[in-house]
């Protein structure tokens, strides 16, 4: 195994961005082109609220393993609802990762144009204050990620609502993460290497060591949040979107040390993505002579999307859900 770097990244606080919007741009934008991740605090998400969707989160995984699993429903490539162990695999592995997961969607009106590619949500009825928790978790996460968006976009030189109609009614899915207590024998790991799929990940929860990001010596470097921050990455749709000027980075989640084999790991990510009928095509300010275009062939974000749930196993490659 490779070493791994201890040192972290700095963190950048959230609040700044009222006061010093250039400023916080630059430091954002510079952490992203250096790790691909950036540690945020003072995100403004409501730490009351985030202890009400841990208790649930902790609650609803401690169901009996039948109940889960009426949750899990055929045919929607894990879209909404539960997906139990031995389903995700990451792109190039060869174990299925050592996690069941939660995934809450956008609700939208019936009848809406984006209703064949979000399906409605599934909720669990022995948890009666489910859905109004993590409802009202993703609001919150949406309305801090289109924030961090418009950091993104002013460092891009872009006008800051640049994402804003990209992003309304995007296709963008909560998911509730339990990782058990492993064993020493246990296979693989926790979540295997991989990369994010969407614009930017928000992520609650790493506190618990195991996240680490792949860096660009070849070292992997542990990811260390103060308590309650946000860990924000870039996914490949924005490092497409940017011609990589923006590095959607390798990252996992490592088992962990023996004295701590017997503790559950619970992470919550976001996973921003535009609306499924967005473009994505390079922007002209991310093409040079020095950095030619790498994607000269546009593609629509849901297009992309099933591409990847194929490497996920999510999807089949005949367009049936797994």
């Amino acid at each position: 195994m490779i070493d791994t770097d201890t040192s972290t990244i700095p963190p950048l606080s959230l609040a700044e961005q009222d006061q010093d919007p250039a400023g916080f741009a630059a430091r954002l934008g510079g952490s992203f082109e250096r790790f691909g991740f950036a540690v945020v605090c003072d995100h403004g998400i409501d730490a009351a609220l985030i202890d009400r969707a841990w208790a649930l989160t902790r609650e609803f995984f401690a169901l009996p393993a039948a109940v889960k699993d009426r949750y899990h429903i055929a045919g929607m490539a894990g879209q909404r609802g539960y997906t139990p162990f031995g389903i995700e695999t990451a792109k190039g592995a060869t174990e299925t990762d050592l996690k069941e997961f939660w995934h809450v969607g956008r609700d939208l009106p019936a009848g809406h144009r984006f209703a064949a590619d979000m399906p409605a949500n599934l909720w669990p009825e022995e948890l009666p204050a489910f859905r109004d928790v993590f409802q009202a978790l993703f609001a919150q996460f949406d309305r801090a990620g289109a924030r961090l968006l418009a950091a993104i976009a002013r460092h891009l030189g872009l006008a800051d609502d640049w994402f804003v109609p990209a992003v309304a009614d995007g296709n963008s899915v909560m998911r509730l993460l339990h990782y058990p207590p492993v064993s020493p024998e246990a296979p693989g790991v926790r979540a295997g290497a991989h990369e994010d799929i969407n614009l930017i990940t928000l992520l609650l929860g790493a506190e618990e060591a195991g996240l680490q990001l792949l860096d660009r010596d070849g070292q992997w470097l542990a990811i260390d949040p103060p308590e309650g921050a946000l860990v924000v990455n870039v996914g490949d749709m924005l490092q497409r979107l940017t011609n990589h000027v923006l590095p959607s980075t390798t990252h996992r989640v490592v088992n962990p040390p023996p004295e701590r084999r017997g503790v559950p790991r619970y992470s919550m990510p976001f996973f921003l993505h535009p609306a499924p009928d967005f473009v994505i095509e390079t922007l002209p300010g991310c093409i040079t002579p020095d950095r030619p275009n790498r994607y000269p062939e546009p593609i629509s974000a849901q297009g992309y999307l099933n591409q990847r749930l194929r490497t996920l196993g999510l999807l089949k490659d005949d367009g049936v859900a797994g």
